[in-house]
């Protein structure tokens, strides 16, 4: 008697211990929630998992939504079968470090465009359980790469400019100061990589610099501003008029002073003809005279 119930109590064991084997849902535990590498460097991704059943059909596959992006995860890694598929982005950088006992995988040559959030799904049929899934935060750090410079409005006296710095890349955010250097050094207070300056004056041509720092580098770039002091071109168009004018007032001057000279010389001319003519007179009146006085001593 005593060997039968000590039957049943290992059958019932058994029975429980198959129970809960079977009904043991798939676990999913992530090692890490973040990670953090500077890049280049190799980042490990740990994801660990639990399964009551054989291995022969289990599916891992690793997806990441970028930070720039999150809303279009993508595919990084699969394994299904035996069979291992890469995305092309990660082609030759991206490979599992113990499938299938263990999901991790590793990523090489990372870059900044990694940064993202990575899940590890994982399936194993016939184990009619969800899905086991985990997430963790990869972030890719790089010093700020060369920023880049410009300015628009103008430059003429009281007009506006704006100095505006631009970078494609660095992790932390790379923070933006601008800075005159020349001829006079001064701190700007940039809101957003912008600075404006209203109402120039002369004292606003020189040398600035963008500067962008993070934690990992600094990167510059330059703008020269040259105030451009020229006249506008009403007071040009008012000189030209009032040299126009001088100059009209020279010509007609000159022009009286020759036409008096020449009515001068007229009047001269017109006078020595009238007295030679005058003189031609007197002798030819001298010479009739002289016959009739002598006539008259004759008589």
């Amino acid at each position: 008697m005593p060997s039968c119930s000590g039957g049943r109590a290992a059958l019932w064991i058994l029975c429980v211990c198959f129970s809960a084997l079977q009904t043991a849902a798939l676990r999913v535990s992530m090692m890490e929630s973040r990670v953090t590498v500077v890049q280049g460097d190799v980042a490990v991704l740990p994801c660990s998992f639990f399964t009551s059943g054989p291995l022969s059909r289990l599916n891992v596959i690793w997806t990441l939504a970028p930070f720039s992006s999150p809303e279009t995860p993508t595919q990084v890694i699969v394994y299904d079968h035996g069979q291992v598929i890469e995305d092309p982005s990660f082609s030759g950088r991206v490979a599992f470090t113990g499938i299938p006992w263990s999901a991790d995988i590793v990523v090489n040559d990372t870059r900044v465009s990694d940064g993202g959030t990575y899940r590890c799904v994982i399936n194993n049929p016939p184990e009619t359980a969800d899905p086991g899934i985990g997430e963790l935060e990869l972030r890719v750090q790089a010093p700020p790469s060369r920023p880049v410079c410009r300015w628009d409005g103008g430059v003429e006296l009281g007009g506006r400019v704006t100095l505006s710095c631009s970078v494609l890349e660095g992790e932390p955010s790379p923070e933006i100061h601008w800075d005159k250097m020349s001829p006079q050094e001064l701190t700007l207070i940039a809101m957003e990589g912008s600075v404006q300056m209203v109402n120039v004056s002369s004292q606003t041509s020189g040398l600035y610099r963008c500067s962008a720092r993070n934690l990992l580098g600094t990167e510059h770039c330059y703008v020269s501003l040259s105030l451009d002091t020229r006249p506008d071109s009403s007071s040009g168009l008012l000189q030209a008029a009032l040299l126009t004018l001088s100059m009209s007032s020279v010509l007609m001057a000159l022009l009286a002073l020759a036409l008096w000279l020449h009515r001068t010389g007229q009047d001269g001319r017109r006078k020595e003809g009238r007295e030679e003519e005058e003189e031609e007179e007197e002798s030819s009146n001298e010479i009739r005279c002289i016959p009739s006085l002598m006539k008259r001593s004759f008589v």
